[in-house]
Order: C-alpha cells, then structure tokens, then sequence
C-alpha cells in the first residue's frame, strides 16, 4: 500500500538525489576531465566526440530539470539511455561491483532504475511543472 500522504515527498527526494548526481557527474566531465578530454575519452570508445557534449549538456538540463522538478518523468527516461551507454561502453567490462577497477556495472544499474521508478511514479511534490496533470 502507498501512503498517499508521504508519497509525494519522497518522490520530491528522489527527484533531488537523481538531479544532483547527474549535475555533479556533469561537474567532473566539466571541471575536471574538461570538456575536450570528456570528448577525448569518447573517441577512444569509439563514439563520435559531439557525443560528449550531447552527454554533458543532457546531464546538465536533466540534472536541473529533475531538482526543479520540469516534466521530470520525461526526463528522467530520457537519461536512462546514457546511463545504459555508460554500462555498455565503460562499466559492463568491469563486473558488477563498482569498486573493481574501472567501474563495475552495479552503480548505473541502479541509478538508471531509480530513474525508472521515478518516470513511472511520478514528479512529487513541489514540481514547477509535473509532467502529466492530475485528473
């Protein structure tokens, strides 16, 4: 059963633990391997340079959009896809756990079903501008 009293807020927390660790992730790629490196590592994987910025810029507005809470279950699907990329172009190698060498695969799992729970549950409280309107 789901407490229709607290389900709201907890979806308002859910929205922004998922929108700060996709603005920190854009923080490191930005500040830290720079965009050009960001583009760089791209490339080594074989994925065309622009998708790096692709990335970073959906980070970025998605990061936002889910904290304030703008059509945030479209958003948070639209996320997904990259944290899947990340599994399969970076992380899948590696194992499950995140703590072996390069990354395991357990951490984005998890993040992208966070993110699956939230575009199914809904926006939460406090949404500047919920994706669907209550009937």
């Amino acid at each position: 059963m789901i407490d229709q009293r607290s389900a709201p807020y907890a979806l308002f927390l859910l929205r922004l633990a998922l929108g700060g660790l996709f603005l920190m992730h854009f923080a490191l790629k930005f500040f830290v391997f720079t965009p050009a490196g960001t583009a760089q590592f791209f490339e080594s994987l074989g994925l065309p340079g622009f998708a790096a910025y692709l990335s970073m810029g959906l980070e970025l507005l998605g990061g936002v959009a889910l904290i304030i809470g703008l059509y945030a279950r479209a958003f948070a699907l639209v996320l997904i896809p990259i944290l899947i990329g990340s599994i399969v172009m970076v992380h899948g190698a590696a194992g499950f756990y995140f703590d072996n060498p390069n990354g395991g695969w357990e951490f984005p799992a998890f993040w992208s079903l966070a993110l699956l729970v939230l575009a199914l549950a809904g926006d939460g409280k406090f949404a500047l501008k919920p994706t669907l309107k209550a009937q």
